[in-house]
């Protein structure tokens, strides 16, 4: 139950703050954002506020934000069909009733519209025409079913280039904003290592422990040469593997030597302290971010590698990236927090490679759109993100099934 609760906690803020990305960017530029749902498959919880419907659906593995304009939008209009509208106290159509009954303000049949560019409707009534203004957030009506209609300047292929590519590319840029802040929490919760040849902690049944060596003492020498920084200390333990040293301790005021044996591990001496750790203050947030950039680099690195064959690829899928959080749920809250920030720099690198149906193949179709100077064609585009996207749930299926054998073997 606890690795349950963990895994939907982690999917859910990851895939929220992804979504929000690219949501708050997408109103910001002035598209209609239909709706922005946490999950797939059939709405568990769901309302509307403003324009938008928010959803929270069974399956917590992703989400969307539906943005108009985005894919074709059908709302069933055509000349001659018998329409009633919904005017304000300007004489708007407010609302476009496909099905309409005798409380609407006008009733008849439709000779032409635009409801996208010239915002009107022409209707004849009683052997005349009338043409009504339609306001820019009226809504279509059907039965139960009502959308409100999009311009064309709040459609998302309505708007330029470098607007389209800003609302995919905030999504995996809040991921990256995301990673920065969670490493930041770890370091401000665990404090930063010291430099200074002081012990944070000393490991039970090691070299150190059993020489008598104690939190807090400050080692100022080994074997006669004297260190001031851990990093010097490191170096002259790791250089002695399997070998008697003596240490000069200063315990508050007090100066001892201890003699103890090294350990080896991987041909390297070694003894069982840890750093001292400080506060890290504002400061963590600077570290945070840091990690959140060398990390990155690091993770472009083991993939240049993995695509070139230098390393084997070994790529855990939904199965086993469960079996992970409850492993480090029950190591405590800082190590579920890391591995949240790990993850969430992960989702931001992978939905940036040019991949069909992920957010760096649509950034890719927007630089092709860039430059020719106009769009694909959106059949073909839409196609080729379905291949991509097929592709992607074939590979999930591989991987969650090698998951699943790990498991149980």
């Amino acid at each position: 139950m606890q690795t349950a609760i963990a895994a939907i906690i982690v999917f859910g803020v990851l895939v929220f703050i992804h979504e929000l990305g690219h949501y708050l960017v997408a109103k910001r530029v002035g598209i209609l954002v239909r709706e922005f749902a946490i999950g797939f498959g059939p709405k568990v919880i769901s309302f509307k506020r403003g324009e938008t419907l928010y959803t929270i659906r069974a399956l917590p593995l992703g989400g969307f934000v539906r943005m108009a304009g985005e894919d074709p939008e059908s709302y069933e209009m055509k000349n001659g069909i018998r329409v009633g509208l919904q005017l304000d106290n300007e004489h708007k159509v407010t609302k476009i009733d496909l099905k309409p009954h005798s409380k609407y303000d006008v009733i008849g049949k439709i000779e032409s519209f635009d409801i996208e560019k010239d915002m009107y409707i022409r209707i004849e009534q009683e052997q005349r025409s009338v043409t009504y203004k339609v306001d820019d957030s009226a809504m279509i009506v059907k039965g139960n079913d009502e959308m409100q209609i999009a311009p064309h300047d709040r459609k998302f292929n309505g708007k330029t280039v470098g607007q389209r590519a800003a609302t995919i590319f905030a999504g995996p840029l809040m991921n990256f904003v995301l990673a920065g802040l969670l490493f930041a929490i770890v370091i401000a919760m665990m404090g930063v290592p010291s430099n200074a040849s002081i012990i944070g902690d000393v490991v039970p049944d090691n070299p150190a422990a059993e020489a008598g060596i104690l939190p807090g003492d400050q080692i100022v020498a080994v074997d006669g040469k004297p260190v001031t920084t851990w990093s010097q200390l490191v170096t002259e333990v790791r250089e002695r593997p399997n070998q008697t040293i003596n240490v000069e301790v200063v315990r508050g005021t007090e100066s001892i030597t201890l003699s103890l044996t090294t350990a080896e591990q991987a041909g390297a001496g070694w003894i069982g302290i840890q750093q001292m750790t400080e506060e890290a203050g504002f400061m963590s947030l600077v570290y945070g971010f840091r990690q959140m950039y060398d990390l990155t680099i690091l993770l472009f690195t083991h993939l240049g590698e993995m695509f070139t064959g230098q390393v084997e690829a070994d790529v855990a899928g939904p199965v086993g990236i469960i079996q992970i959080i409850g492993i480090q749920a029950n190591e405590g809250i800082i190590q579920l927090i890391y591995l949240a920030a790990f993850l969430s720099l992960n989702l931001g690198i992978i939905n940036l490679f040019p991949i069909p149906a992920l957010d760096g193949g649509r950034l890719v179709f927007l630089g092709i759109e860039a430059l020719r100077g106009k769009p694909l064609d959106p059949n073909k585009e839409g196609f080729i993100h379905f291949i991509g996207f097929a592709l992607l749930m074939l590979l999930i299926i591989v991987v969650t099934y090698r998951d699943v054998v790990r498991i149980f073997s």
